[in-house]
Formats: C-alpha cells, structure tokens, sequence
C-alpha cells in the first residue's frame, strides 16, 4: 500500500509540521485534498496528540512545559477544522 502524502511530504511529517508551527490548517490548505489524503492526516494528527502527550517532561520546566501544550493545542484546532471542513463537504470520516 502506498504511504499517501501531501505536497511532497509524508502524512506523519505533516502532522509534525502542523505540530511545530510550520504549517496552518485552514480550508484553502485543504480544499486540493481527497478523502483519502484527509482520513490519513486526520489519523496522523491523532497519532501524533498521542505521541507528545507520551513524552516525558519535567513539570517544573516551564518552557518545555508550555511548548508541550501549544503543540497539542494546534493538533487538536487542526482536527476540529478537519472534521468541520469534512461535515461542510458531507464527507463521511472513517
């Protein structure tokens, strides 16, 4: 099965992308996409909330602490733009 990707990058790289700041989530970002293309960064999103909230960190490193929380805040406004841009388009996310 081939690994789907968007503008060249794979979709997990994305996700850390999204992650990091890199890359904005809007409807125009998403408007070339395809179902399949959306399913998958939908899922790598995911992945990826599950993977920082993994990470150990120092709670009493404060910097550390907060770039934790804005990574998980711009995966979690990525997804909620997702399934919005999803139910205005009647796709069905699987």
């Amino acid at each position: 099965m081939p690994v789907s990707s968007i503008r060249g990058k794979s979709l997990k790289a994305m996700a850390y992308d999204i992650a990091d700041g890199y890359v904005t989530v809007n409807p125009l970002f998403l408007k070339p996409l395809d179902i399949d293309s959306l399913t998958g960064l939908y899922h790598e999103i995911i992945q990826a909330q599950i993977a920082i909230r993994g990470e150990k960190i120092i709670l009493s490193d404060s910097p550390s602490f907060r770039m934790r929380n804005v990574r998980l805040q711009r995966l979690y406004s990525s997804l909620m733009i997702i399934k919005n841009f999803a139910r205005e388009r009647r796709m069905v996310m699987v």
